[in-house]
């Protein structure tokens, strides 16, 4: 053990038996009680390989969402994903137009959506468990809203307020860290500063587990890794990272390894836990443990040990699984390096 801790962002892929390898939103194949067991399976086989590898903190690798904003969303109230609109979202980066499921109804929150979810994983390890959810700008960014043609800052407020109850009930079941995802936040940076950062703060007030954002260039995919070789702007975070440095949120997930992010941004960040991806998820390759360990120690210029999460730069959901638990391995490893050398 040392002051220097691991984990992943938030997904994994799936094993063959659950849903087609390395898709994102992949259809389940199997339904009804079928589904549910070969979840259990699929979960249990994720809290292992991150246990395995040495990770500290661990999560359930999404194995019960076919996507990260849809697995949720889903449960709170009609959405069809079948026939969905076209619209204009993540800044028009990857396509002039994006299918976008259109929302049919108001949602509403009456019971909690992963509470079953965080209690099975919790009691199968006894080691930090994060649950991560989708946040209300990226969701308002990524529907359509066909009830009430909202505005995305009124859309993600009245989800916001829905996000809590269920971020509140997961902190009250022992959840140790409740991650928001807003990958949004590295695109519509002004948006952030008038209303993205207080809708982000109304969804975690209240709860008592640890509070993260993670703010990433994306999944990746071939068309965001398109993106990513033609852009050259990376100065996202330091609109962004500022303004989360005078929030109530503890630990912010930061996309370094597979980007042109100037670290010194997290000079910003004194106090905050910072989830530093030290690990490429935009490919197939193995990073070595001295690769991540040379990462982790470039981070450590700006951030200091005892507030350093070495992590990935985003989910793992499109890698192979040999790929995915050789990525663990190696950012397990690379930390243990650099803790070693801090006498841990």
């Amino acid at each position: 053990m040392g002051p220097i801790k691991t984990t992943i962002v938030g997904s994994l892929p799936k094993p063959q038996w659950l849903s087609d390898p390395e898709q994102l939103r992949a259809p389940w194949r199997q339904e009804g009680e079928a589904l549910e067991q070969a979840q259990d399976d699929a979960v249990a086989l994720t809290l292992a390989s991150q246990e395995q590898a040495g990770l500290d903190i661990i999560c359930d690798g999404e194995q019960r969402r076919r996507h990260y904003i849809w697995g949720f969303i889903e449960h709170l109230g009609s959405v069809d994903f079948e026939n969905p609109a076209k619209k204009q979202s993540r800044g028009q980066r990857y396509s002039e137009e994006t299918p976008a499921p259109r929302v049919l109804d108001e949602w509403t929150w009456t019971k909690p959506v992963l509470l079953d979810a965080l209690r099975f994983a919790k009691a199968r390890t006894d080691r930090q468990v994060k649950v991560t959810l989708p946040g209300p700008m990226t969701v308002a960014d990524s529907v359509f809203d066909e009830v009430g043609g909202r505005s995305d800052a009124d859309f993600a407020a009245a989800y916001a307020d829905l996000l809590n109850k269920e971020a509140r009930a997961l902190s009250e079941a022992g959840a140790d860290v409740i991650q928001i995802d807003e990958p949004c936040f590295n695109i519509y940076t002004d948006e952030v500063k008038d209303w993205g950062l207080e809708i982000l703060e109304r969804a975690f007030d209240g709860v008592t587990a640890k509070r993260a954002v993670h703010i990433c260039y994306g999944y990746g995919t071939e068309v965001v890794l398109n993106w990513k070789k033609a852009n050259d702007d990376w100065s996202h975070y330091n609109a962004t990272l500022p303004l989360i440095a005078d929030s109530s949120i503890d630990q912010i997930s930061i996309e370094c390894a597979a980007s042109g992010v100037d670290l010194s941004v997290l000079d910003c960040l004194a106090g905050k836990d910072v989830m530093v991806g030290v690990i490429d998820v935009g490919t197939e390759e193995v990073e070595s443990a001295q690769v991540v360990a040379d990462r982790i120690r470039h981070a450590m210029k700006h951030v200091s040990a005892e507030h350093l999460i070495a992590c990935t730069d985003c989910g793992m959901v499109p890698r192979s699984r040999r790929a995915a638990e050789g990525k663990m391995n190696a950012l397990a490893a690379g930390a243990a390096l650099v803790n070693r050398e801090l006498g841990a």
